[in-house]
């Protein structure tokens, strides 16, 4: 299915609508290009998510297995992170993932990092964090999300 809105709010049936949601969040700004569907190493597709985004941190906590993964170079900023747990509306705190990101003109290095989220109770599609994030080689950035 595709991304449906709703009022103000993005809707989706899959974990796939996420990526579009964050072509259309970051159109206005910078444009998302790239995209990672967050997966633990048990193979559980479902996390809890904290976020600083002033710091530029996050970590996703496996629903099923309880392993914390710190997201992207997120585990070189924990230190002085003040993570907050994020929450849907409808009072879900459990979510699919998918970071995306934008990168320099002409390049392979990230400029912009999002974060969005999928909520399988209600099929709320958003971007929960973004921040600037100066990583050389989108790639390897992805592969630790």
């Amino acid at each position: 299915m595709a991304l449906k809105k709703r009022g103000n709010n993005f809707y989706g049936n899959n974990q796939s609508d996420i990526s579009e949601m964050l072509i259309k969040y970051s159109q206005d700004g910078y444009l998302t290009e790239h995209f990672q569907d967050a997966v633990c190493s048990c193979s559980n597709k479902l996390f809890r998510l904290f976020v600083d985004d002033n710091e530029g941190a996050a970590i996703r906590i496996c629903s099923s297995c309880e392993h914390e993964h710190p997201i992207g170079d997120s585990a070189d900023f924990l230190e002085d992170a003040e993570l907050e747990e994020c929450e849907c509306p409808c009072g879900q705190g459990i979510f699919e993932i998918t970071a995306g990101v934008s990168l320099y003109s002409d390049s392979e290095d990230v400029r912009w990092l999002y974060l969005g989220c999928r909520c399988p109770k209600c099929g709320l599609t958003a971007c929960y964090a973004d921040w600037k994030n100066e990583y050389e080689g989108y790639r390897d950035l992805l592969k630790m999300i």
